[in-house]
């Protein structure tokens, strides 16, 4: 499973705070935390007015890569932003993200065409979150012959179904995985990804609900999320349903992950 880390983020008040303050210790922590609990790429999504978000895209990436060698994942709905805050970083990471609204793809695809950058893709457009699958997959295949386009590989991408909450949307799950499967079904390279906790707003017990997801989710065909790595639970569901899926081989990769105390157990 491909963990993106989600807790440098500017929207949650705590990293607002330390952004604001300018608080480099904070950031290095959260950092470092989701690097030695396994994440892929960390994400750095800075929340702040357009005019100061490059520079401050800039410091957050600079004190991630002071602590760790683990990829960014550059995350800001201005897709300018995504591009220019490339420069910044050591090596190729993830952009999170683009979609089918505006000139996203036009903006992004240019940009990583002749790098190994990854990135995320949402399947929106510009009237919004389609309710149904077939409108989604239609947002999925304007944005395959795009990747096609600029000679990106499907395996650089990682497409977002878009996970609705469930106290609004009931149908959303259902629509979710079969977005899911049909994707996987098109293009098996193709990585599928989503915020997971996305599912539980507005409900209690919300960490319940979110594993239960990641197993419907992953039993569909993600192979990616963008979660807490450092949340032992979600992590030891992931791990497990891995196990389950025969996705890892005599599960060494579970074994590994608890002796490494990424969950079971608390450190």
């Amino acid at each position: 499973m491909i963990i993106i880390g989600e807790k440098i983020n500017g929207a949650v008040p705590a990293v607002g705070d330390a952004i604001a303050g300018r608080d480099a210790d904070f950031v290095r922590h959260l950092a470092k935390i989701q690097s030695d609990a396994g994440a892929a790429f960390i994400d750095v999504c800075a929340s702040v007015k357009n005019n100061a978000e490059v520079e401050t895209l800039k410091w957050l990436i600079d004190l991630v890569q002071e602590v760790t060698d683990t990829p960014i994942s550059i995350d800001s709905p201005h897709a300018v932003a995504c591009v220019d805050a490339i420069k910044f970083c050591k090596e190729p990471g993830l952009i999170n993200s683009v979609s089918g609204e505006g000139d996203k793809v036009e903006v992004v695809f240019p940009g990583i065409a002749a790098t190994k950058w990854e990135c995320v893709a949402l399947l929106c457009d510009d009237t919004g979150i389609p309710h149904t699958a077939q409108k989604r997959l239609d947002v999925f295949a304007e944005i395959m012959s795009k990747a096609k386009e600029y000679n990106i590989d499907p395996s650089r991408l990682h497409i977002d179904p878009l996970v609705e909450m469930l106290c609004t949307s009931e149908d959303g799950i259902n629509v979710a995985v079969e977005v899911i499967k049909e994707i996987k079904t098109r293009y098996p390279a193709v990585h599928v990804t989503g915020g997971f906790s996305n599912i539980s707003f507005n409900l209690p017990a919300r960490r319940l609900i979110n594993q239960a997801f990641a197993v419907l989710a992953m039993n569909a065909g993600a192979d990616s999320a963008i979660i807490d790595p450092a949340n032992q639970d979600l992590m030891g569901m992931i791990y497990a349903t891995e196990a389950l899926l025969g996705r890892d081989e005599f599960c060494r990769e579970y074994i590994g992950a608890y002796r490494e105390g990424l969950f079971g157990h608390k450190k």
